[in-house]
């Protein structure tokens, strides 16, 4: 019996449609990347995994996919390990390599490795799919692209204005309206870990409150006390749980509840740079929101941190991210060379843009007219016309089968082709083409230069 086929879990087969949507947003996200001066490389899919592992934080580390070493991979394995089933010590031994996880850390590899060769500050974006073993849900995918833009090689607050700037031009030019940009500071977070006698433990701190949009605030704490955060600590954050007001409002809240933290304050006085610059600038369609629970549970953040929100009528989660990092290259031996990122969910985005109908009808319809197919004389004739066509950028296309009519002129309309074109004995003699317009059904005689003008 035949084995019905399937794919795993948290990916997906794409139809034509599908792709034509896709490629419409990550060439939209492209072309700006592009305008605001972004160069395009690329990475592997996968990487030794000592260049994952260990750089976003315990969870993240164990949703990397592992890859089994080539050929016989028991032969090296662990034996201790295997015999007391420790997987992850039996991991190190039968897998050198991983999926890569996100695009940044591999990024900062390809810096490291690439420094003598780049003119920095160095300006790069990425767009190709990553993995994780994550359980599938609802906008949670195991295989999804990143759309990733970064800057390594300067500390200038101007990048991260500039980012706020290029996402809401992303966004203007989807017609995306509704989305805001959420903004925190890495520094706040440490200053409220001060506040609450757990600076050692900004880590778990951030961890827990990143995810206090999915499990609520009381969950939150449960996981702050089993992490070890004082309990006195955690109730010291309710007026952080419930900041409210304008983004000016907060910062003179947050400035009371921080006036003995250093470090909190110097990323207040980042913000309000940020702010100020935005304000003055001016944005097209988002909008901008301090949001002092905004964690993004990654260890390599150091300074801004940014979530884009979708609109609120599309329950969906953030549909991008990103922040400051100013020493990711450091894991790799390369110190003190800061870099800021951002990242596009184009899967979320194509996910927001079906729900609110946003998509131009236009994107979907690549093939613009077909000629019908009568015989192998008339074939000829036609590929004649198709390659004067798509000299000029037409798209055309010719029924591969001489076979009836009918069946041609079902095939264009299931297709949505606009455009039928039918050569017969008349035709060719007199070098004619009769143009359809598959929507009017109107017909019209005409000259090869007049269907080339007809039909752009």
């Amino acid at each position: 019996m035949a084995q019905k086929p399937s794919i795993p879990k948290g990916t997906r087969d794409f139809n034509p449609e599908q792709v034509a949507k896709r490629s419409y947003i990550s060439n939209t996200i492209k072309d700006v990347f592009e305008s605001f001066g972004f160069q395009p490389i690329e990475t592997p899919s996968f990487e030794n995994s000592d260049t994952l592992m260990g750089k976003y934080g315990d969870e993240g580390d164990r949703l990397i996919f592992k890859i089994l070493n080539s050929g016989d991979y028991l032969a090296k394995a662990d034996d201790r390990a295997l015999e007391a089933k420790d997987s992850n010590a039996l991991t190190n031994s039968i897998s050198e390599k991983a999926l890569r996880y996100d695009l940044t850390v591999p990024f900062a590899r390809y810096v490291v490795q690439h420094q003598h060769d780049i003119e920095f500050p160095f300006k790069r974006y990425q767009i190709q799919p990553v993995w994780r073993a994550d359980r599938p849900q609802k906008g949670r995918f195991r295989e999804f692209y990143q759309c990733d833009a970064d800057v390594v090689g300067s500390r200038s607050l101007w990048q991260e204005v500039e980012f706020i700037q290029l996402y809401d031009q992303v966004f203007s030019a989807l017609k995306l309206e509704g989305v805001t940009i959420k903004i925190n500071h890495r520094k706040i977070l440490s200053g409220i870990t001060e506040l609450i006698g757990a600076s050692d433990k900004l880590i778990d701190f951030t961890v827990a409150l990143d995810k206090l949009d999915k499990i609520g605030a009381e969950k939150v704490k449960e996981e702050m006390l089993t992490k070890g955060i004082p309990e006195a600590g955690i109730n010291k954050l309710e007026p952080l749980f419930s900041l409210s007001g304008t983004f000016e409002d907060q910062i003179t809240n947050l400035t009371a509840i921080l006036f003995d933290s250093e470090i909190g304050n110097e990323g207040i006085e980042e913000l309000k740079f940020i702010h100020k610059a935005i304000s003055e600038l001016g944005l097209a369609i988002a909008g901008v929101q301090l949001d002092v629970t905004l964690a993004r549970g990654l260890n390599y953040y150091t300074g801004a941190i940014f979530e884009v929100a979708a609109p609120p009528s599309v329950a969906i989660g953030s549909i991008g991210g990103g922040g400051r990092y100013d020493d990711l290259t450091g894991i790799f031996g390369m110190k003190d060379m800061s870099g800021v990122g951002i990242s596009f969910g184009l899967d979320r985005i194509y996910m927001v843009l079906e729900e609110l109908q946003l998509f131009p009808e236009t994107v979907t319809r690549h093939v613009k007219v077909l000629f019908i197919n009568f015989g192998e004389t008339e074939a000829l004739f036609s590929l004649k016309a198709i390659k004067a066509l798509r000299s000029q950028g037409i798209h055309a296309e010719l029924y591969p089968d001489a076979a009836k009519m009918k069946k041609q002129m079902t095939y264009a309309n299931k297709r949505q082709i606009p455009y039928v074109v039918i050569v017969g004995s008349e035709e060719m003699e007199s070098e004619t083409y009769t143009l359809k317009d598959m929507i009017s059904g109107e017909q019209s005689k005409l000259s090869l230069e007049e269907l080339i003008s007809r039909i752009k």
